[in-house]
């Protein structure tokens, strides 16, 4: 049943669950003193960083950071969502899980059309399959045929046919006995507005399944036989796809070899179903997006190497460099990223085919490492030999190298770059400590009066005179990361959420974080962020938690009551009209107002009337 599962349940779950148990049951464990030990099921790595703690029931690596409890083990390892790991634990116990509001009708109605939704994709993919082997599939089988796929490939990914007519899925889903809304809203029916017509959004197409790790359909990708447009087509997001977190292939990679050292990302899925005909089978594509944070970081999790695939024109440089950005922070001692820029007119599939399978793992074996490139980009166009120039590209490294974690690859990039423009290193060191971003060095801005003290009267905390670049944060999210770091801060909250600058885009969720921390009363970080999971709240959130506050922990308390008070003055400095358009603007949202702030509503409209 659906609704939200009490806090002291949860507690009481973990008080009574032995994290070593549940993880020694999937990681070969040895005693180690008080703590066990093993290899990091997160990343590949030869000797033990990974450690279990029976006595504080936590586990964590020295290795890649990976920390938790038994509930954020099961999320992580067995890719289970937060109420799933739940409902896991209490089973081994023989416990029912409890469920606030389970008589809801509404919550009865959001788990009825999340289990429609997940039934409804495995449908689809089954129906798929089907129509391949019939008459009316001869055109997708001669396509597959051409692009010589064996039946043993076709068979492991799960391909598929989707028929030309306008409504074939839509018929096939009604008699099992899916509505269209659901249908539509996981991204199998088009709606038109203008005349409320629905059809299908896959025709006479060559369907390839998107799997999550679990090996779940959760959305598809439809190769056009005919000259419709466009020639790929993906599944829009949905409940359960969003394609900045999902990979093509990983699944598949994962059943042919469950102890990968290394994948590479290819442009698309195409390409990582050729490869695998070439007995390649380490490759996975994005879907329509550049590669995110979230890609690699699930990525890192199962292998130390990822290379990536580009092509060699301008436009393949360019995804590269974007490439380069979003590892850089992930490059922690012991990864490896390297970059494989392919001839021109060339991609992975028509290169495996032309120079064989041997050939191409040549061309990945010998890609470029992300030392080697990040150089090179920041040379080229430039004369070296001009002072100018060089300046120019050091600035661009010493970036570069700013986003990297501490580590060996830091310390040897410098040296590198000490080495090709004759400056000292220790010169670059301290250039780098002085022009450091305030995330990058959380205390660097905080006042020394703040060691003892709250600021004086009038004074912003820490973060609010911060004017860094791209990764600094708003004011909001300076106040929902402490809440983040520290839920139990929720309680030096005033009662009503009117504190919040409702101009601010983290406004919003702010005022949720506080709701749900009340109502569950949790004080877990991890808890909170599982709630969360799998939704853009929960990135967002999750990027707060992975970043340091501008305080010490001892102050967290202190700097949150600060912003309150930063925010109220600011709130009693807009102008009537400001304040209107705020509150009025986030009732036409549809957001629930409290009473105190219905009542300032309606005392505005009055001030602004007379």
């Amino acid at each position: 049943m659906a609704g939200q599962i009490p806090q002291r349940f949860i507690d009481d779950l973990l008080a009574r669950v032995d994290v070593v148990e549940v993880v020694g049951e999937r990681v070969k464990l040895k005693k180690a003193g008080r703590n066990h030990s093993g290899l990091c099921p997160f990343h590949q790595e030869k000797s033990p960083s990974f450690t279990v703690s029976a006595d504080k029931q936590f586990y964590h690596c020295f290795g890649c950071g990976a920390h938790g409890n038994a509930l954020r083990f099961l999320m992580e390892y067995d890719n289970l969502r937060f109420p799933d790991a739940v409902e896991h634990l209490a089973a081994r116990l023989g416990l029912e899980v409890p469920r606030e509001g389970a008589d809801d009708p509404r919550a009865q109605a959001r788990e009825r059309k999340r289990k429609e939704g997940v039934n409804l994709l495995e449908l689809s993919a089954s129906f798929f399959r089907e129509r391949l082997k019939m008459p009316e599939g001869q055109g997708a089988r001669e396509y597959v045929e051409r692009r010589g796929l064996s039946p043993e490939v076709v068979r492991d990914f799960g391909i598929g046919y989707a028929p030309g007519g306008w409504e074939s899925l839509k018929r096939h889903l009604g008699e099992q006995g899916i509505a269209e809304p659901v249908q539509i809203e996981y991204g199998l029916l088009v709606h038109r507005e203008d005349s409320g017509r629905t059809y299908d959004r896959f025709r006479d197409r060559v369907m390839f399944p998107i799997r999550d790790i679990r090996g779940r359909t959760i959305a598809f990708g439809g190769r056009v036989l005919g000259d419709a447009k466009p020639k790929y087509l993906n599944s829009p997001e949905t409940p359960v796809f969003h394609k900045g977190r999902e990979l093509y292939g990983l699944y598949e990679a994962r059943q042919a070899n469950p102890r990968l050292e290394r994948l590479v990302i290819v442009e698309g899925y195409m390409d990582v179903v050729a490869l695998a005909q070439f007995g390649i089978r380490n490759a996975v594509a994005t879907l329509g997006t550049a590669t995110t944070e979230d890609h690699l970081g699930r990525l890192f999790r199962m292998v130390d190497e990822v290379v990536f695939c580009f092509d060699g024109d301008r436009a393949g440089r360019q995804a590269a460099s974007r490439a380069l950005e979003t590892v850089l922070p992930q490059m922690i001692d012991g990864r490896q990223a390297r970059f494989l820029f392919l001839p021109d007119g060339e991609d992975p599939d028509t290169l495996v085919r032309r120079e064989g399978p041997e050939a191409f793992e040549d061309r990945v074996t010998c890609a470029s490492p992300l030392s080697e490139f990040l150089f090179e980009q920041a040379a080229e166009g430039r004369d070296l030999e001009r002072l100018e120039e060089r300046e120019r590209f050091a600035s661009r490294v010493l970036a570069a190298i700013g986003r990297l974690p501490e580590g060996v690859m830091k310390s040897l990039l410098l040296t590198e770059l000490s080495r090709r423009t004759g400056v000292d290193q220790s010169s670059f060191e301290s250039l780098m400590s002085r022009g450091e971003s305030v995330d990058e060095a959380p205390t660097a801005d905080v006042p020394p009066e703040w060691a003892d003290e709250a600021p004086p009267r009038g004074e912003a905390p820490a973060g609010a005179r911060t004017t860094g670049g791209p990764a600094s944060l708003g004011q909001m999210a300076r106040a929902l990361q402490l809440l983040v770091h520290e839920p139990s801060l929720v309680e030096r909250l005033p009662e009503d959420d009117d504190w919040c600058d409702q101009n601010d885009p983290d406004a919003g969720l702010c005022r949720e974080v506080v709701r749900l921390l009340r109502a569950g009363g949790y004080r877990s970080p991890q808890v909170l962020l599982a709630h969360f999971h799998g939704t853009p709240e929960g990135e967002r959130l999750a990027m707060l938690a992975r970043r340091a506050p501008l305080v010490p922990r001892g102050l967290l308390g202190t700097e949150l009551d600060n912003w309150v008070a930063y925010f109220q003055r600011h709130r009693r400095q807009q102008s009537p009209q400001e304040a209107y358009d705020a509150l009025l603007a986030r009732m036409q949202a549809g957001e629930s107002l409290s009473k105190e702030e219905r009542q300032r509503l309606n005392a505005l409209l009055m001030e602004l009337k007379g």
